[in-house]
């Protein structure tokens, strides 16, 4: 009995070669590949000279040999972190703006964490995502001005 495999759905197959091309493209970028270059590469490895026409198993083929070449995807837990990063240097300039509410209101820091964990359920006001400590600003803010 011959085994086949399954039939992908349209939409996911189109979704797997979206990924591929997009990681493709990422990596001559990544590598400072030259146009011709980087046509001259998927000529020798998949015969084509587009991107485009590359099939699954040929698309396979040149990620591999990309990353032979030096090509090193980011991957999830990678991105995370670049976005962590990124949500840390937001937060700086509005945790520099409720330090100087709370030292104008002569409060310590423990009020704005209890404002924190009653707001979103996060005990310290250094953990809230940098939309979460911009609404508690403005929440001190009017505080303020009462």
């Amino acid at each position: 009995m011959q085994q086949t495999k399954p039939k992908l759905k349209g939409s996911l197959k189109a979704d797997f070669r979206r990924r591929d091309l997009a990681k493709i493209h990422i990596a001559k970028k990544q590598l400072g590949m030259s146009d011709t270059a980087y046509r001259e590469m998927l000529g020798s490895v998949a015969g084509v000279k587009s991107a485009a026409d590359l099939d699954g198993h040929d698309r396979s083929k040149v990620l591999a040999h990309l990353k032979n070449c030096g090509f090193k995807p980011a991957y999830k837990h990678e991105r995370q972190q670049i976005k962590h990063r990124s949500a840390a240097k937001e937060r700086e300039p509005m945790l520099g703006k409720v330090r100087a509410i709370l030292m104008d209101l002569k409060y310590p820091w423990k009020y704005a964490d209890s404002m924190a964990k009653r707001m979103f359920k996060v005990d310290k006001v250094h953990w809230l995502e940098p939309d979460q400590l911009h609404k508690l600003t403005i929440a001190l803010i009017y505080h303020q001005k009462r």
